[in-house]
């Protein structure tokens, strides 16, 4: 399974599918110039310029540090083999004599492992965001069950033009009745007084009933207006909603390539991002 995860990890950091002139093959067979079949983990050529350029990796699954004589094994399938490029990859590192032996063949020495904490600081020390936690604490409007105004009579009667069957009618969503509070210079629908229900109220929860006089007010609903000396108001409070979101990014991150003689690496993510 390792081996398997390695190889399209090696692709993948190379950008290899995604080129259009790349041959890759796995478990490829190549016959040296003695006609012996050498066979490698991974190989792929491309064409640049009119040349030919060959690369294979060995993947190897080992449980401990690879020694030097496995870079000799690799120095002896490729001897005979004109014109290409090796490279060894495994996932616990090399033996100091293992370097020393694949530098002066010019292999190259890659660690494909798993994430670790050196993964997420920049070289100079500074860390990268690796969890954000977002404590959400959603506060629910007060439910309003019962509203009932009480006008002023003596301005409608002074204000003739106001038709008996307009007040009969008095209805509509509570996003199209407004208040107009002159005295605190306020205008809000029944909808916005809801949301200032929950706040005055603070973190008392349950069935409320509440009269409420207005000094100098009007109640609006599209075209009829209306003197307010108060109303009473019976709502309802619910408890906030509190619920915790993590976002953790090392979930994402499935591996990591260490290109030792180049001393650089790439992050390899979930969904195909490279970094």
């Amino acid at each position: 399974m390792f081996v398997g995860n390695l190889q399209q990890a090696l692709l993948n950091a190379e950008n290899i599918t995604t080129q259009k002139n790349i041959k890759v093959e796995v478990d490829k067979k190549i016959t040296d110039s003695c006609g012996i079949d050498r066979q490698f983990d991974i190989y792929w050529e491309y064409e640049l310029g009119g040349l030919t350029y060959k690369t294979v990796i060995e993947c190897k699954d080992y449980a401990s540090k690879v020694s030097m004589d496995k870079i000799d094994a690799l120095i002896g399938k490729i001897r005979d083999i004109p014109d290409l490029k090796a490279v060894f990859a495994t996932k616990k590192g090399y033996q100091s004599g293992a370097k020393n032996k694949a530098e002066k063949n010019k292999i190259d020495l890659l660690i494909v492992r798993e994430q670790n904490d050196t993964d997420w600081t920049y070289d100079d020390g500074t860390p990268l965001i690796k969890k954000i936690c977002i404590n959400m604490h959603l506060l629910i409007p007060a439910y309003i069950h019962k509203f009932e105004p009480v006008l002023d009579s003596e301005w409608i009667k002074a204000n003739n033009d106001i038709a008996t069957e307009s007040l009969i009618n008095f209805s509509g969503l509570n996003n199209e009745i407004f208040i107009e509070d002159l005295i605190e210079n306020e205008r809000y629908s029944l909808h916005e007084l809801a949301s200032k229900l929950s706040e005055q109220e603070g973190k008392e929860y349950g069935v409320f009933k509440k009269t409420v006089k207005l000094e100098k007010a009007f109640i609006y609903h599209q075209d009829i207006k209306l003197k307010l000396v108060g109303y009473k108001i019976e709502y309802s409070v619910s408890k906030p909603i509190n619920e915790l979101i993590e976002m953790d990014f090392s979930k994402e991150l499935v591996g990591v390539v260490e290109y030792l003689q180049k001393g650089t690496k790439k992050s390899i993510f979930r969904n195909g991002i490279i970094k």
